[in-house]
């Protein structure tokens, strides 16, 4: 009978401890780097302070109610061009049709997962009732569009709507 050749480094229970002890610590280093990661990409809120944010809810369903009554219809395009940039065209009527001038219209493009992209559109008003922004290097998705209209320092109108840019 042959007799099995010995191992010149047999496994000890050191070994098997050093071995244990690498593989958790990669385990542990890789998921506290992902959390990191995930932490400083996403922050998970949208408000700083609900309680704040709570505040300021009934004079938004007031505002929303006055928004209704007005009935104005607000039409808005918006076009990606080939450089980047995203011209967006409002067009602002009341309810019997009749183009409404003289508002402060401003957007938002903003990404519905990252704060960081978003994109202000400062809009004009280049004809009775018409409004017309730019804003430069948008990129192609899904983005949210935030129009605010208004007058006198009072906010008249507010829309948000999920656009897909190609």
């Amino acid at each position: 009978m042959n007799k099995p050749l010995a191992s010149p480094n047999p496994l000890t229970g050191r070994t098997v401890l050093l071995m244990l002890i690498a593989f958790f610590g990669v385990v542990f280093g890789v998921n506290f780097i992902m959390m990191k990661l995930a932490i400083d990409t996403l922050p998970g809120t949208e408000v700083d302070s609900a309680y704040s944010a709570s505040l300021g809810y009934e004079k938004e369903i007031a505002s929303a109610r006055d928004q209704n009554t007005r009935n104005w219809r607000v039409d808005a395009r918006i076009k990606r061009g080939p450089d980047g940039d995203a011209m967006l065209l409002v067009e602002a009527r009341d309810n019997g049709g009749a183009p409404i001038s003289g508002l402060k219209f401003q957007g938002r493009l903003e990404r519905p997962t990252d704060k960081r992209a978003d994109r202000p559109v400062e809009l004009a008003e280049v004809g009775r009732g018409i409004y017309r922004g730019i804003a430069s290097l948008v990129a192609a998705g899904q983005w949210d569009l935030v129009l605010e209209g208004a007058a006198a320092g009072r906010r008249m109108f507010l829309s948000k709507n999920r656009v897909l840019l190609n």
